[in-house]
């Protein structure tokens, strides 16, 4: 968030003084005329634009600077020439992130050579603690189940064995559930950290969901290697420039720790375009680098006041259109599919600016029980969610969120990826496991069984036994072009002695590529190819009820619940306010998600 601070004369005279002589230093190194300095320009962000138009000149605010490729070491030793000190220069993006005065940032928005600049904004969990209703959990009711990975007869159960995933949130707390499997930590809250911690609780329980080991508590893939990338602090907040840094680790270090899943249970208000967003783009370069990265939609689904449920609610990063963007199920504690409900919460597509078509799908997220700790600042505020203690240092809770659905699809991916592993040797693409999630999935519908649209549930519900059978039979060694598939796939999945067909849809873009598509290996599954790229993909592509874009489907409701903010023209559609606030404004996306988490 973007912060003014005032540390007495001295710091507030050194603020001035660099502010004016880094204008004077635009106004002659970057070749404009006084006239342009007078206001920021459209390279500010919605969070930024008018703070720091109506600022002094020396007022500080965190900002990550975006720059076209080549400019930033000239740009960067301007900066230093006047004093400026940057916090982080970035190698997965064009940009670096530093405290700057308004004088200056008013400078930089005209520079030719600055692309965007963005604010330094606060990240908070994609997590809730208010709303968890529900019955306890039936004796044999398991994430596992529910996703129909459990079969009667498995003789070798798939644990995620030999696939590493890197948990970027609160911590890791070493849990005797993980065993030896945290085999690396990073704590961007603390550098001088020595172990892996998490004194909030929320990166342990997404960790649990995922990778749990325990027998009374069953993770997903219990046999993952686990990576902390801590960058949430102890009430649950952290920086999008530390964010930013885990990706750049995640990335670099991929090949060293054999890296294959990067969960991201977290996020901030969209505040400008996914182009010019660094954090979206630095998931982008992420994925390009073959990470398969998984975030939450956000839990700004519904209004938290009236509960009236409305679209336009994704978060950012959930916007980035390469990332797996996982909405909430209420399984309503059953392994049955067919009861399955969208969580009023669950934020809907589509994305601001961009319109994208978000969430990518929808997984198990509501009343999830999974490890926690005593000393836990969760653990220790919400008594009521505490779940059975089977011994000091075996302790659980139950939460809910997207978050906990992004957890539920990191696990099932790596469920995926092992089984791709055993029958072949290699792992798909980033962009191929999107798709085989996405055309397993299983279409949904409300209470009083209509379907669902596509920016409520994206292609469907996870389905975990499915995606598991079509990544068996799936070959990625084959050429591109050619047919992959190995063996016959059933396209059904038995879930508690229901048999539920897979949707064999795949968003993409703003259009739905239907039917066998996921057969061939196409060049629309290859790394460099950011997901809705203007792929020519023949008769298999049609779009819902022959329209040009996903988003005017006939069964969305377009009325009074839609969520379109006071300055954006989305769809061609222009409302007066979001029904809850304006998302963009630090106020409202603090009573908005303080309502709904009541952990601040």
């Amino acid at each position: 968030m973007a912060s003014r601070t005032n540390n007495g004369a001295t710091r507030r005279g050194g603020w001035r003084r660099l502010a004016a002589g880094a204008v004077a230093l635009a106004a002659l190194t970057f070749g404009l005329i006084p006239e342009a300095l007078a206001g920021p320009t459209g390279k500010l962000d919605k969070f930024l634009l008018k703070p720091v138009s109506d600022a002094p000149d020396d007022a500080p605010f965190r900002v990550i600077v975006s720059v076209r490729p080549g400019a930033k070491k000239g740009l960067l030793r301007a900066l230093e020439a006047q004093g400026v000190t940057i916090g982080t220069e970035f190698s997965i993006v064009e940009a670096f992130a530093a405290e700057l005065p308004a004088g200056l940032l008013r400078a930089l928005a005209h520079h030719p050579d600055v692309v965007a600049v963005s604010a330094d904004a606060e990240v908070r969990l994609s997590g809730l603690t208010a709303d968890v209703s529900g019955t306890a959990a039936n004796s044999g009711y398991t994430l596992r189940r529910t996703l129909g990975i459990d079969t009667p007869g498995l003789t070798s159960p798939l644990t995620g064995s030999g696939v590493t995933v890197a948990v970027i949130d609160s911590g890791i707390y070493r849990a005797p559930d993980f065993g030896s499997r945290i085999v690396k930590f990073v704590d961007y809250t603390d550098p001088t950290a020595t172990e892996t911690r998490d004194t909030y609780g929320h990166g342990t329980h997404v960790a649990g969901i995922l990778g749990g080991g325990a027998t009374e508590v069953p993770g997903i893939a219990k046999g993952v290697r686990l990576i902390s990338l801590r960058v949430l602090d102890g009430l649950g907040v952290g920086l999008t420039s530390h964010v930013i840094s885990a990706l750049q680790w995640a990335t670099d270090n991929r090949r060293e720790w054999a890296l294959d899943i990067v969960n991201l249970s977290l996020g901030h208000p969209i505040y400008e375009p996914a182009a010019t967003d660094p954090l979206v783009q630095a998931v982008e370069a992420a994925v390009r680098a073959g990470l398969i990265v998984v975030v939450s939609a956000g839990n700004v689904g519904v209004n938290p006041l009236t509960g009236q449920v409305g679209y336009g609610g994704i978060t950012s990063p959930g916007n980035a259109p390469s990332a797996i963007t996982a909405g909430a199920v209420r399984t309503q504690d059953t392994t049955r599919r067919t009861d399955d409900l969208v969580a009023e919460y669950s934020s809907r597509g589509p994305s601001w600016y961009d319109t994208y078509a978000k969430p990518d799908v929808v997984a198990p997220g509501h009343r999830v029980l999974a490890t926690s700790d005593q000393e836990m600042f969760l653990y220790q505020a919400f008594p009521a969610l505490r779940g059975p203690s089977a011994s000091r240092g075996k302790e659980y809770m139950y939460l809910s969120g997207t978050s906990m659905a992004a957890g539920v699809t990191s696990g099932a991916v790596a469920l995926m990826i092992e089984a791709s592993k055993r029958a072949f040797g290699v792992k798909p693409t980033p962009n191929a496991v999107k798709a085989m999630l996405m055309h397993t999935a299983f279409p949904m519908g409300d209470a009083a069984g209509m379907p669902y649209d596509v920016l409520t549930q994206g292609a469907g519900g996870l389905n975990g036994g499915g995606l598991v059978a079509l990544a068996a039979a799936v070959d990625p060694r084959v050429a591109v072009g050619s047919s992959w598939l190995v063996s016959g796939v059933a396209e059904a999945t038995a879930v508690d002695g229901q048999t539920i067909a897979w949707g064999q849809n795949i968003v993409w873009g703003d259009n739905i590529v239907w039917g066998d598509a996921i057969y061939t290996n196409r060049t629309s599954w290859a790394s460099n190819i950011v997901w809705g790229d203007n792929i020519v993909w023949g008769d298999s592509l049609r779009t819902l009820t022959g329209a040009s874009n996903i988003v005017w489907g006939d069964n969305i409701v377009w009325g009074d619940n839609i969520v379109w903010g006071d300055s954006y023209d989305v769809c061609g559609t222009t409302g007066q306010n979001i029904v809850w606030g304006d998302l963009a404004s630090s106020g409202a996306w603090t009573t908005s998600m303080s309502v709904l988490t009541t952990t601040r």
